[in-house]
């Protein structure tokens, strides 16, 4: 039995694009390329549109199975493993002591930080729902823990918005690319929400988009944590080459990853 993390960019997905791009193809054809149905204005309207719509439709089911194959764990680039192994390295805790990792989707950041931490816990929260819930689910997760041999885990329901968790729960707390999906709320006060959970001492590690655009100002953000007591607060760039260049970064809509990691 092997693990299979799956991949955030479906082949579903990348599918259902192409397919949505031949039938634009076909439409522009019939209606716009030819005199067969239309003819005059209406034929140039429907050729302008179809001809644009088949364009932009093209443009994303490249760049989506681009994407797909750099993501892929059984690719050549295995971006997502670099990413997960890369974060799981500032994922520290004590023996005896337990971590949370926050939207576990299947498990892989959970189980990379267990493995890493084998006299400790590893608790994968997320609320398996939404746009990947044929994707990412909890019996996923668990197979996938032990497809890997991993036992020092479980997984539990939670929303990284309110999560059940009494403060000062975790010795340890991290999460990859969760945050900037979760529309209409305040990215800085997710992460407060989850720091919230985090004991005196405990470490964190969150790898996430975090530029102005969706995180606000961050260097005033940590300098808040650390007025508020944070024995250490860093912010690594990680297109800087410590997870991918900067211009791999760009062509893949990643700008802005970053890894918080301190301690409290």
């Amino acid at each position: 039995m092997k693990p299979d993390y799956k991949n955030w960019v479906p082949k579903s997905m990348v599918y259902g694009l192409a397919g949505g791009t031949l039938a634009a193809f076909a439409a522009f054809l019939l209606l716009g390329a030819t005199g067969g149905v239309l003819h005059g204005t209406p034929r140039l309207i429907c050729g302008i549109v179809l001809g644009i719509g088949t364009l932009v439709l093209l443009f994303f089911t490249v760049w989506m199975g681009a994407l797909h194959r750099t993501f892929d764990y059984n690719g050549r680039r295995k971006l997502a493993k670099t990413i997960i192994d890369g974060t799981a390295e500032y994922v520290t805790i004590p023996d005896g002591g337990t971590g949370l990792d926050v939207g576990c989707g299947s498990g892989a950041l959970t189980i990379a930080s267990a493995k890493r931490n084998p006299k400790a816990i590893m608790v994968g929260c997320d609320i398996w729902s939404g746009a990947y819930k044929a994707v990412f689910t909890k019996k996923r997760c668990e197979d996938n823990a032990k497809a890997e041999g991993v036992t020092n885990i479980r997984f539990e329901e939670g929303n990284a918005i309110r999560l059940p968790f009494e403060d000062g729960s975790f010795d340890a707390v991290t999460s990859n690319y969760v945050y900037h999906n979760i529309a209409g709320h305040d990215k800085q006060k997710l992460l407060l929400e989850t720091l919230r959970t985090l004991k005196k001492g405990g470490t964190f590690a969150i790898h996430d988009l975090m530029s102005p655009a969706r995180y606000g100002d961050m260097e005033a953000f940590m300098k808040k944590l650390k007025a508020e007591g944070y024995e250490e607060v860093r912010l690594i760039d990680t297109t800087d080459g410590t997870f991918m260049r900067k211009t791999e970064a760009a062509w893949l809509g990643l700008a802005g990853s970053a890894l918080l990691v301190g301690k409290k």
